[in-house]
């Protein structure tokens, strides 16, 4: 104990983070890597799997797996209500109001052709190289060929190759990509894209079923295991892993991924967290109002002396990348978008390069808010094309965090079962004696035998974010509590890093606190480390605290797995201070 109160939180890290992987699955990425780095990977949380039609490529690429998306006349009115309540707000011309005096005319045209050192900050993405690398030596006669082969990293592959292969070729095609490769493949390519986690949720659907959904999650993560941190299956054994799970996930699906862990990826023991808390703990806080600004969702929950008020948790539908899909109509309806055939919702390159311009470009404040970028085109198989242009109007679409019928969410199928939206409280006996057991063998049972409970309020809602945490808070009922969140809130997530959001935040939600509520301050904590990647601190960091009686240990898992009636079973993690799932003793 002397030792333990003398030594520095980094070397505390290094030494018993050694063999910790951290784990924080989100819808659009997940962040891996060992409770002692300082940063984890933050790897697009996908995969292409290749089609086939009797053992063949077929060359006909279909869009992302249970993607049924169209924007409604009803929607389309809000949204250009919406934009003009933001016009007003941020003192710019109203969506058709025409701005005959602009100095600067919005010309465009493609660049290709301009030197290297004229052309742009953004980068185009080079397409992927879907075949594996071939094994035997290069000759003399076909070293360009096999050159062109081995062209598998975005610095290697100029994109060039697609329209000059050999059809004769023996070439065999990668039979799944993962990460921003699988973003990156051309439309021509016989791939599809699979994105387990959607919303916040397992992304189950009666086109994409839970076996495949968790199936494609073992393969993302495994592959991230080996080719990235190099740890092979045959050593996992050795390894513990933190899951820091989003407070979206309901029981069900947390027993999913951990069997998913502990069964297929081989660790020797895991122990759950939720992300709120390990946000707290990743910037040191005991107490704070916890606000995820995510890609596809953005989520506000509570925490007070290091446990996690469950009353408090809010969700909104709406997160970074439709802030992003927002960015592209704004342009569009200014005409300053060049005329090319951009579509974020079947084309993931699309996307991939939106979210690097707002992430760029998109700023909150007053005026009219203008930049010169580079826009890239991204044809079946032909190189990128680049086209320099002015976008305008830059503050309106991160302002839809506070006007969410600006941002029109894409429409998914409803998952097969209404539990799915249920979140359920853990503390219930929800296991049904019939149903699944982690530790069996053969296919993923459905949950057509699972009870449906729902012991607390649902709380998903699409009220602006200013709402959102104001109402999060007040739900607390104490007024000395009140008090101390309003003034601890913290903003994490990559949608955080928006210029000009903290101050935004500020003043919307103290005009959102109701005048008969006797708050008069709010403030904004700045983070201590980078929002993005603070609640995979933070799970490094209770990982490495953590006591080794919460640990779910594999032998058990499998043995046992969850029995009604036993003297291991789940608890809440809400009044257990650290751990979202835990065994204990009866």
């Amino acid at each position: 104990m002397d030792y333990l109160k003398t030594i520095v939180p980094s070397q505390f890290l290094a030494e018993r983070g050694s063999n910790l992987v951290v784990i924080n699955p989100g819808s659009a990425n997940v962040r891996i890597g060992f409770a002692q780095q300082d940063a984890p990977l933050n790897i697009p949380h996908c995969i292409a799997r290749r089609i086939t039609v009797d053992g063949k490529s077929t060359k006909k690429n279909v869009k992302d797996q249970g993607l049924n998306s169209q924007v409604t006349t009803a929607q389309h009115m809000e949204r250009e209500k919406a934009y003009d309540v933001i016009a007003s707000l941020m003192k710019i011309p109203f969506l058709d109001e025409e701005v005959t005096n602009n100095a600067y005319p919005r010309k465009m045209g493609r660049i290709d052709v301009y030197p290297p050192q004229t052309a742009k900050k953004e980068t185009a993405f080079s397409w992927t190289d879907v075949f594996e690398k071939t094994t035997n030596p290069p000759s003399t006669s076909d070293h360009s060929q096999n050159k062109e082969q081995t062209m598998n990293s975005p610095q290697q592959n100029d994109g060039n190759d697609i329209t000059s292969r050999d059809p004769s070729s023996e070439r065999k095609y990668r039979e799944y990509i993962c990460g921003e490769e699988a973003l990156r493949i051309s439309p021509a390519e016989p791939y599809c894209l699979h994105r387990p986690i959607r919303r916040g949720h397992l992304n189950i659907s009666l086109h994409y079923p839970a076996q495949q959904v968790l199936e494609d999650l073992h393969v993302i993560w495994d592959w991230v295991l080996t080719e990235k941190l190099h740890i092979q299956q045959n050593e996992r054994a050795m390894f513990s892993c933190v899951l820091v799970l989003p407070e979206t996930f309901d029981n069900r699906e947390i027993k999913e991924l951990l069997s998913v862990v502990l069964r297929d990826l081989r660790f020797g023991s895991a122990v759950v967290h939720q992300e709120g808390l390990a946000a707290a703990f990743g910037n040191g806080l005991s107490t704070a109002c916890i606000v995820n600004l995510g890609a596809q969702v953005t989520s506000v929950i509570c925490v007070e002396d290091g446990a996690v008020l469950p009353t408090t948790q809010i969700t909104l539908r709406y997160g970074g990348e439709d802030i992003s899909r927002c960015l592209l109509w704004t342009q569009r309806h200014h005409q300053t978008w060049p005329p090319v055939r951009t579509d974020s919702l079947t084309k993931p390159v699309d996307l991939l390069m939106l979210n690097k311009l707002r992430e760029s470009h998109c700023s909150i404040r007053e005026g009219e808010v203008e930049s010169v970028a580079v826009v890239h085109s991204y044809e079946n198989g032909l190189p990128p094309g680049s086209h320099k242009t002015r976008l305008t109007a830059l503050n309106v679409p991160p302002m839809g965090l506070f006007y969410p019928m600006l941002l029109v969410p894409d429409v998914y199928p409803s998952p097969p079962r209404t539990w799915f939206k249920d979140h359920d409280d853990m503390l219930e006996e929800t296991w049904h004696p019939e149903g699944f057991f982690p530790g069996s063998t053969g296919s993923y049972p459905m949950w057509d035998s699972y009870p449906i409970f729902q012991a607390r309020p649902n709380r998903e809602d699409s009220i602006g974010l200013a709402e959102a945490i104001t109402k999060s808070i007040l739900s607390t009922g104490r007024i000395d509590l009140q008090r101390k969140l309003f003034l601890s809130m913290q903003l994490i997530g990559g949608v955080a890093l928006t210029s000009g959001l903290v101050s935004a935040v500020e003043d919307r939600v103290l005009h959102a606190i109701p005048p008969n509520e006797a708050i008069d301050t709010v403030e904004v904590l700045q983070s201590r480390t980078n929002p993005t990647f603070v609640t995979w601190k933070g799970g490094a960091i209770l990982g490495v605290l953590d006591s080794r009686e919460a640990w779910i240990y594999r032998e058990d898992w499998m043995q046992n797995g969850i029995h009604i009636g036993t003297g291991r079973k789940y608890r809440d993690s809400y009044f257990l201070q650290a751990q979202a799932l835990c065994y204990i003793n009866s």
